[in-house]
């Protein structure tokens, strides 16, 4: 994991990054704990793809779950309620 004191970053500005950026994110440590993450805008578009992707994939499995009748329905808040409290037995 690349990291960088946010004190080096305060005193170079992002130049402190520049060099550890080229092998992946750079984790900026503030309190002696990792609190911010500095990526490439090609790397955060990555991110963005890939998440995108996975929500679109997770709606079309659940989709495929209703059209199968694996799913159950409801009327109210409490029904749903025991039905989980009977699942768990």
């Amino acid at each position: 994991m690349n990291t960088i004191p946010a004190q080096e970053l305060k005193r170079r500005g992002i130049a402190a990054v520049d060099g550890l950026i080229k092998s992946g994110d750079v984790h900026v440590i503030r309190n002696n704990r990792p609190e911010y993450v500095v990526l490439t805008e090609e790397r955060y578009k990555q991110l963005i793809a890939e998440a995108e992707e996975s929500y679109v994939a997770r709606v079309k499995a659940s989709l495929d779950d209703v059209k199968a009748g694996r799913v159950r329905r409801f009327a109210s808040a409490d029904e749903l309620l025991q039905a989980l409290d009977l699942d768990g037995e």
